[in-house]
């Protein structure tokens, strides 16, 4: 009833004043937080789950909603992202006021909707009904994607979007349609007596493609480099901090009812999610577009995130309790922090195109000068993502870690194999992460403006900061406290009905992720002590300001500095073969004694999307373009199809062919 009651109240945005409606979407939000939010923590703390039956006849029963520890979880996050998204888009809509009341209207009711769909994912566990919340979620973030529809880049990545996601709902409706047949149950708990008769990786795959588009693991991830650049930022911090999330809960939700060929799946599983780590940390790197730069460390983490579902895969199919506990605490927690650092790194890109209404890092720099406040709150994400302590990435990391280390204890040489690739594979995550955000960093933040003007421009209004700030406390709260936040993870795990008892590997962990902490705090400390004694030391000294020695240069520097491109240079020339980077520049012959003005552009091109999607896209518009002979425009010939057609049916019924 909170539920309906929210969904009917969400209408009164399309007749509040157009400056209300950011504030009515706020109150909605807040609204559905509290309720969902409650009940979830309720989940954990009395240790039961929680069921409504609903008295609506959906698919000859009635519905039902319930929130298990798992779904209590996502729910906590999604809930947190979503909030804070709609308090940053209170200042960050302003930009948009020319738009008609109507559009707004539309985005913020597709906000809501979105933010209610993605709880209901989480809480229906009817596969035709799951399907239904899963494809209103789908849409009200293409509509949100595509509210900057002016431009024609935007309405192609929607649509692009749009496509792709039904595409993954073709694969889910035909795994739940096989359930169905050899069921006769299209419910998540009827998997459990389908693994146990049939065989279990064909129908998973559906599962795990279907729900690996919406994630974007790769070679399924084509649709997110476009939309998250082309949505509004609140919109691409919920949709890559908690959305494509949805996907892993899914995938995670098929794995709980998996009875066999569960080390094989683990193995699939892992092998896709390294590539997946690999290849959007070395697309991340030759990005200068800052949201698009962002959307492929979505592809990355990802990776991160089915590194530590694998390894747990493992250790189920292994039996071994460590290897399950590090395995998918891993991957859960990973799921918490990621949601943290992305969304805040998401609202600090926001607060730039707010202010130099740019997202080209070429054209910044000088601006930790400008927008001090952000800048930390910036490079704490930044330090975060890249999995560096003390921050929260590198506590869900090390559990990942140490999985796999447990994994390399196995007698089996191929899992000890598997296991150290997987952990170099990490290593180089990791490495190139820290090279992509030292160049984005760097870049933005560092040096002196080279193009945009950032002479008069401010920190965004406190309201707007406020987000930023908490989610920034959470993550330094995360990395020194980690087992506060570890203990509901595992809580999590060992109530998933994997058949095994995991409350043996849990103190063990704990004890172990306390002591990181320790460390952690020490660390800090440590930095702390030092600044105190430098203050002390230079508190009688004069300080002066002045400009940087320019070998006798006097001129301007803006083109002295590191640009994003030749920061990247060595890099882009090793990996020029994967990446397939285009460069636009004629350069300046002998002759040329005073040479005109010149311009250097690199542009990269994701090479999944090129070599398979765009050579389908380009076979099917030929095929379709052929058929497009029957579309003569004359109306006796349309007449005519009808005509054979009612020709047809009707001899294949006399015949009893139908």
């Amino acid at each position: 009833m909170i539920f309906l009651l929210l969904l009917v109240c969400s209408f009164l945005v399309f007749v509040v004043p157009r400056n209300i409606k950011v504030y009515m979407n706020l109150i909605l939000v807040g609204a559905l937080v509290l309720f969902s939010t409650l009940v979830s923590v309720g989940v954990f703390t009395t240790g039961n789950t929680y069921s409504e039956f609903l008295q609506v006849n959906f698919w000859e029963k009635n519905l039902a909603l319930s929130i298990d520890p798992l779904s209590a979880l996502f729910i906590c996050i999604i809930n947190f992202t979503v909030l804070t998204a709609s308090v940053f888009a209170i200042e960050y809509m302003k930009m948009y006021q020319k738009k008609s009341a109507t559009e707004l209207s539309i985005h913020y009711f597709s906000f809501f909707l979105l933010h209610l769909s993605m709880i209901l994912v989480c809480m229906v566990h009817q596969g035709i009904a799951f399907l239904v919340v899963w494809e209103l979620m789908a849409v009200s973030s293409f509509m949100l994607v595509i509210f900057d529809n002016e431009k024609g880049s935007v309405l192609r990545a929607g649509i692009n979007y749009l496509i792709q996601m039904h595409i993954g709902a073709l694969f889910l409706l035909s795994a739940f349609i096989i359930l169905h047949i050899k069921t006769g149950s299209y419910d998540f708990e009827a998997l459990r007596q389908y693994f146990y008769q049939y065989l279990n990786i064909p129908l998973f795959l559906l599962f795990f493609i279907g729900f690996g588009i919406k994630a974007g693991f790769m070679p399924l991830h084509t649709w997110l480099p476009h939309a998250h650049p082309a949505a509004p930022t609140h919109v691409s911090a919920v949709m890559s901090g908690v959305m494509i999330k949805l996907g892993i809960y899914g995938i995670v939700r098929v794995a709980i009812y998996l009875q066999a060929d569960v080390l094989w799946i683990g193995v699939i599983v892992l092998i896709v999610s390294v590539i997946s780590g690999i290849g959007g940390v070395a697309w991340a790197i030759v990005q200068h577009d800052l949201k698009k730069l962002l959307a492929y460390h979505s592809i990355e983490n990802i990776g991160i995130i089915g590194m530590g579902l694998g390894v747990g895969l493992i250790g189920i199919g292994l039996n071994n309790t460590l290897l399950i506990v590090f395995g998918f605490a891993g991957c859960l927690l990973h799921v918490l922090n990621h949601s943290l650092f992305k969304s805040l790194l998401f609202y600090g890109s926001g607060a730039i195109y707010m202010k130099t209404h740019t997202r080209n890092i070429e054209l910044l720099g000088g601006l930790i000068k400008k927008l001090p406040v952000t800048a930390v709150l910036f490079l704490i994400a930044s330090l975060a993502i890249c999995g560096l302590p003390p921050f929260n990435g590198f506590i869900s990391e090390f559990i990942i870690y140490k999985g796999i280390i447990v994994g390399l204890s196995e007698a089996s040489i191929w899992i000890q194999v598997l296991m150290l690739l997987s952990m170099i594979g990490l290593v180089i995550i990791g490495g190139l992460a820290i090279f992509c955000f030292t160049k984005a960093y760097g870049i933005a933040f560092l040096g002196t403006s080279r193009k945009a003007d950032t002479s008069k421009i401010t920190e965004i209004r406190w309201y707007s900061m406020i987000p930023l700030i908490v989610i920034a406390a959470v993550i330094v709260f995360i990395g020194l406290f980690p087992q506060i936040a570890v203990q509901p993870i595992t809580y999590v795990v060992n109530n998933l009905s994997l058949n095994i008892d995991c409350s043996a590997g849990v103190s063990p962990s704990l004890a172990m992720i306390q002591n990181i902490g320790l460390a952690g705090a020490l660390f800090i400390g440590i930095i702390l002590f030092m600044l105190l004694l430098k203050k002390l030391a230079t508190r009688k000294k004069t300080t002066t300001t002045a400009d940087t020695w320019g070998c006798a240069y006097s001129g301007s520097i803006e083109k002295g500095q590191y640009t994003a491109t030749s920061y990247a240079e060595n890099y882009t020339d090793m990996a020029q073969p994967l990446l397939n980077i285009k460069t636009t520049y004629r350069s300046i012959d002998a002759e040329d004694i005073f040479p005109k003005q010149r311009s250097f552009e690199t542009e990269s091109e994701d090479m999944v999307e090129k070599k398979v999607y765009s050579r389908f896209v380009k076979f099917l518009n030929r095929a379709l373009g052929r058929m497009a002979v029957i579309q003569t425009g004359n109306t006796q010939h349309y007449i005519l199809y009808a005509f054979v057609m009612i020709l047809l049916l009707l001899i294949l019924t006399v015949l009893n062919l139908i």
